[in-house]
């Protein structure tokens, strides 16, 4: 089944796409594609090397924290 997931900190979208997911292995793959997208948002977003260091070093699930997560039929 296609599904939508979306993940946003109040109205700040930092996450929204649509996935084939049918069972536990597809459903990881998703939330693995996420977190991959997300952490090369943060990589992006470094403006020098220092900074890209900084980004490496910090965990993204302090961008994480207080998200929400949906998942719909898309």
């Amino acid at each position: 089944m296609k599904v939508q997931l979306r993940i946003h900190r109040g109205k700040v979208i930092l996450y929204e796409g649509i996935h084939d997911v049918s069972d536990a292995e597809s459903f990881g793959r998703t939330c693995a594609h996420a977190w991959t997208h997300l952490r090369e948002q943060r990589l992006e977003k470094a403006t020098s090397v220092g900074a890209l260091f900084d980004a490496l070093d910090e965990r993204l699930l302090d961008d994480l924290y207080g998200a929400e997560f949906s998942l719909s039929k898309a």
